[in-house]
């Protein structure tokens, strides 16, 4: 019987979470860069591919990757991931691939060229927030983001404990109001 392709469960392994896209299709998250969101202040977010060898792929998938260094740099109209660290695969050869090698990324000309003209602006940069797959493909988030002073850091963290404790706050509210 034949079975359209659509309606077949998706094969293959992988670590992390898996969540809804808001352009469809599953996102199935391999690393996340939560220094960047700390460190930056995120003015606009893109979804770019990214140019990998088979290598890479496999290593991506048993989800052992790091962002934390990592930053875009567009060169003659090309973007380019640096300091990605995606370690080489365990089972791999002579064709395995570096771990910390640039990787070209891919994005829409009109993207590229807005990212640019931002980007040399004064306190502005472009970091990776996010690796993951979405039907099969691997793809970035990258941010055009402004770098956060030491006292804004600290406002972020205490409204996200102010938060937290109000939340918490709530939650104890609730539950006496149930047991009442």
């Amino acid at each position: 019987m034949y079975v359209p392709k659509e309606s077949q469960p998706k094969q293959g392994g992988g670590a992390g979470k898996v969540r809804d896209g808001e352009k469809g299709g599953k996102r199935k998250i391999v690393a996340q860069n939560k220094k960047a969101r700390h460190d930056y202040a995120i003015i606009d977010t893109y979804e770019a591919g990214i140019v990998l060898t088979g290598t890479e792929v496999k290593s991506l998938r048993e989800g052992r990757t790091s962002l934390t260094d990592g930053f875009v740099h567009i060169d003659r109209g090309e973007a380019w991931l640096h300091n990605a660290h995606i370690p080489e695969y365990h089972q791999g050869s002579w064709t395995n691939h570096s771990a910390r090698r640039k990787r070209k990324l891919l994005l829409h000309r009109e993207e590229i060229d807005k990212l640019e003209s931002k980007a040399q602006e004064t306190g502005h940069t472009i970091v990776p927030l996010a690796l993951y797959f979405r039907d099969g493909r691997a793809k970035a988030e990258i941010a055009l983001a402004r770098g956060k002073k030491e006292y804004d850091k600290r406002q972020t963290l205490r409204e996200k404990q102010d938060r937290r404790e109000s939340d918490r706050a709530i939650a104890a509210a609730k539950r006496r109001q149930r047991g009442a």
